[in-house]
């Protein structure tokens, strides 16, 4: 693991998996509303909603994939990680007061670039409602640990090893 609680490229194997759960709350769709500016009707309007296909609100899809980085960033691989790419099938609609639950997994590793294709799915209630694949860069201890080597000065360490004896 790295320094601050991520997995490294080298502690990752294929089938590994992580589950983080979010309620997504009114507070959470209105919030997303003001900081996305998508305010569209079917998000903030239950009137209008229920003349939907929906037949009610639903949360911005956005919202909902957001869930899925919360699992990466924060469970698998965890911190330092950085998204690279993502794509996403919106299966079902999330409801106000629904539990996102996101489910990533280790597909593949490209350890040359420290890279990891993660699977990725969201339910709610055992339903598919989103589904995908994340392309994420992760941290290396092999890759730490040659640029501490090449930024150790060799003679540095012999003047502090004479002064040791």
């Amino acid at each position: 693991m790295n320094e601050i609680g991520g997995y490294d490229i080298e502690d990752l194997e294929a089938g590994m998996s992580a589950i983080y759960a979010k309620p997504i709350t009114e507070a959470d769709i209105l919030s997303f509303a003001a900081a996305s500016g998508d305010n569209n009707a079917v998000h903030i309007d239950e009137e209008f909603a229920r003349t939907t296909p929906f037949k009610g609100r639903v949360a911005h899809g956005m919202l909902t994939a957001s869930v899925i980085s919360a699992a990466l960033a924060g469970h698998l691989p965890g911190p330092g990680t950085v998204y690279l790419g993502q794509t996403l099938r919106f299966k079902a609609p999330v409801r106000p007061d629904d539990t996102v639950h996101a489910t990533v997994t280790v597909k593949e590793l490209r350890p040359e670039k420290s890279q990891v294709v993660m699977s990725t799915v969201c339910t709610v209630g055992g339903k598919v409602v989103i589904d995908g694949e994340a392309v994420v860069m992760v941290t290396s201890r092999a890759r730490r640990l040659a640029e501490c080597a090449a930024h150790t000065d060799p003679a540095a360490i012999v003047s502090q090893s004479s002064e040791a004896l």
